[in-house]
């Protein structure tokens, strides 16, 4: 299918033009609805705007929490991850794509998407990697520190593990970051310090 490409400039969008924006909703299949690809200059991000009515539908209908949901995004039913919403103001939020994903997709700013966003309800927001399990399951006192630290810690943690393909890699950060966090006071873990730069 061809990317369709906007002329319109995308910043009048933020500017209070109408966003071409329409969605269902499927009950157990998520939200999708069309959006285009924007950029955030000042972060120099590339990411897909997220309406109002989808973030009050995905969260069951309450304003309260609609910017704290973990999601799985898919765009054009190619690409898919775990993602976390931004708030992007009047009600909107945005998730980042990173410029792989929009190669892998050939698509550019002020692109058109499709997006199907369903709620995550895995532990993790990532699949677990196995070498950090297997790393865990030797290592008592890094769990129960592991286990210890707040969701989004873990995440991030998981997060730089699973950027390298290689097991053996994969092992060897997982060791690094379990030896850095047994080194930090519990509770005052920076990530500075997890990646050994403290």
């Amino acid at each position: 299918m061809a990317t369709k490409r906007r002329k319109n400039n995308y910043h009048t969008l933020l500017q209070g033009a109408p966003a071409p924006f329409f969605y269902f909703c499927c009950m157990n299949n998520g939200v999708s609805f069309t959006s285009i690809i924007g950029f955030l200059p000042k972060l120099k991000m590339h990411f897909v705007e997220i309406p109002a009515e989808v973030l009050v539908t995905l969260n069951g209908g309450a304003l309260k929490g609609r910017f704290s949901q973990r999601v799985i995004i898919e765009l054009n039913s190619v690409e898919s991850w775990n993602a976390g919403v931004v708030a992007l103001g009047e009600g909107k939020g945005y998730i980042t794509v990173s410029n792989k994903r929009l190669k892998i997709l050939d698509l550019q700013e002020e692109d058109e998407v499709n997006v199907k966003l369903t709620i995550d309800n895995s532990e993790y927001g990532h699949e677990f990697p196995l070498e950090l399990e297997e790393v865990l399951k030797q290592d008592p006192v890094a769990k129960q520190r592991f286990a210890a630290m707040s969701p989004g810690k873990q995440r991030t943690i998981i997060y730089y593990i699973l950027q390298v393909k290689s097991s053996d890699k994969r092992i060897e950060r997982s060791l690094l970051f379990m030896e850095n966090l047994k080194r930090c006071e519990p509770g005052k873990e920076t990530m500075r310090a997890l990646l050994g730069k403290e």
